[in-house]
């Protein structure tokens, strides 16, 4: 099931943020829909109106993905943002294989400058 709900949370990634298709989105995303995030209004709604009121070249960029029972923590770039990329960790509860609830912690890309480790915040390089 572990392996099963990283699928679903990455397939669902790239068919809203990347691909914006939002019929197809639809099928990942339940109805009733749980938003914990502080920026985003509640719901499925609340998330898709986001997306498309974001700049048309937002991607977002899959690192880490970890799975525990129904929980799945993804640890990802969201690129041309508008602001500072960020870096996130995504945690969906999964139910009946579609995402039906979300937190998030967001942090600001920092620069190779503003790194006081002097390493990048994720993959292997300083945004450019």
């Amino acid at each position: 099931m572990n392996e099963k709900n990283k699928v679903i949370v990455l397939k669902a990634f790239d068919t809203l943020f990347n691909k914006r298709d939002y019929a197809t989105a639809e099928r990942y995303w339940s109805p009733n829909y749980i938003q914990h995030s502080a920026h985003i209004l509640p719901g499925r709604d609340g998330l898709f109106n986001l997306i498309k009121a974001s700049p048309p070249a937002l991607r977002y960029e899959h690192g880490l993905i970890m799975a525990e029972g129904d929980f799945v923590m993804a640890h990802g770039k969201y690129l041309h943002t508008g602001r500072p990329n960020w870096i996130i960790v995504d945690i969906l509860r999964i139910e009946n294989g579609v995402l039906a609830e979300h937190w998030d912690v967001i942090q600001d890309e920092a620069t190779r400058e503003q790194s006081k480790s002097g390493n990048p915040m994720f993959g292997g390089e300083f945004p450019t």
